[in-house]
């Protein structure tokens, strides 16, 4: 008799600050999964709006779930911010695990979101971190958020445990979520963004929004991309091609603009020059096969 496949344990954990709206929708998700968390760590980063309360009130009803709370910094701090809370997390559980996921407030997703995910995770040992693709809600159908292939959506990040500890773990910084995936592909991992109809993450706020608007997270973004390393001919083809989503036109020159004023005030970059000489060569290996082959995703 064959014996049943154990499920994997997965650590899940989500930082999240003023998200009483979305966090209901996040945690109705979760608890329904056909293939649950072992654990889900829900960190409070300095809310004020009722978002304690309902992660409380989940881990009163589900044994599973456990909440951490951290002071109040006072605003927001995106990408550092979200880096400290994952690692608070991550330090407050308990166990073995054999994968973690950072997972964002504003999503929902499909009761086999995590089961699938496994079962994709189970039949390459090389995949070492992965997601499917994410669309927002716009005039009353799903937009896609452009994402190619290889990388994978941020909002619902899956590492194996072994790719994870491979890489070293989190940049503290905006482009985290960028640095990691190609980190990964450094050390040998494959890493993946799926397009399946059981993978889909529904995002319910515009991507680089949730810090005062959409314009200062563009060129945050920007700035992301001058931290990173990124070829500066890779960000204005990626500007370019970002201008055609919301907001349009705007919304890709501030990220063009983000990266050109990081550059001209010569503001810090990630240390690795190892690092940085591998991601541009990435990139424009990326935008030869762009402009001879027409490849996108």
């Amino acid at each position: 008799m064959t014996e049943p496949t154990r499920t994997p344990r997965l650590l899940a954990i989500t930082p999240a600050r003023n998200e009483a709206i979305l966090l209901p929708g996040l945690i109705e998700s979760m608890t329904t999964q056909s293939a649950r968390p072992a654990a889900w760590v829900l960190v409070d980063d300095g809310s004020s709006d009722g978002t304690v309360e309902l992660m409380q009130a989940a881990a009163a009803a589900h044994e599973w779930i456990h909440v951490v709370q951290r002071a109040d910094r006072g605003s927001r701090r995106l990408g550092g911010g979200v880096v400290e809370a994952f690692r608070e997390g991550l330090a407050a559980a308990d166990g073995e695990f054999d994968f973690y996921a950072k997972v964002d407030a504003d999503l929902t997703f499909g009761p086999r979101y995590l089961e699938r995910l496994f079962e994709h995770f189970a039949e390459d040992e090389t995949l070492g971190s992965a997601s499917g693709k994410v669309y927002r809600p716009e005039e009353g159908s799903l937009v896609e958020e452009f994402m190619i292939d290889d990388m994978v959506a941020g909002q619902f990040k899956v590492w194996r445990r072994s790719c994870y500890e491979a890489i070293g773990g989190l940049v503290d910084r905006v482009m985290w979520d960028g640095i990691d995936f190609h980190r990964a592909r450094m050390e040998g991992w494959r890493t993946q963004s799926i397009d399946e109809a059981e993978l889909v993450l529904v995002h319910h706020r515009l991507m680089g929004s949730s810090d005062r608007s959409v314009f200062r997270g563009r060129l945050r973004w920007g700035r992301g991309q001058w931290f990173m390393g990124s070829h500066p001919l890779y960000v204005l083809a990626s500007a370019a091609w970002r201008s055609l989503e919301q907001p349009r036109i705007v919304g890709g020159a501030l990220i063009a603009a983000g990266y050109a004023q990081a550059a001209l005030s010569r503001e810090p970059r990630y240390e690795d020059s190892g690092f940085r000489r591998s991601l541009r060569s990435w990139q424009m290996g990326r935008l030869g096969r762009l402009l001879t082959r027409g490849e996108v995703r």
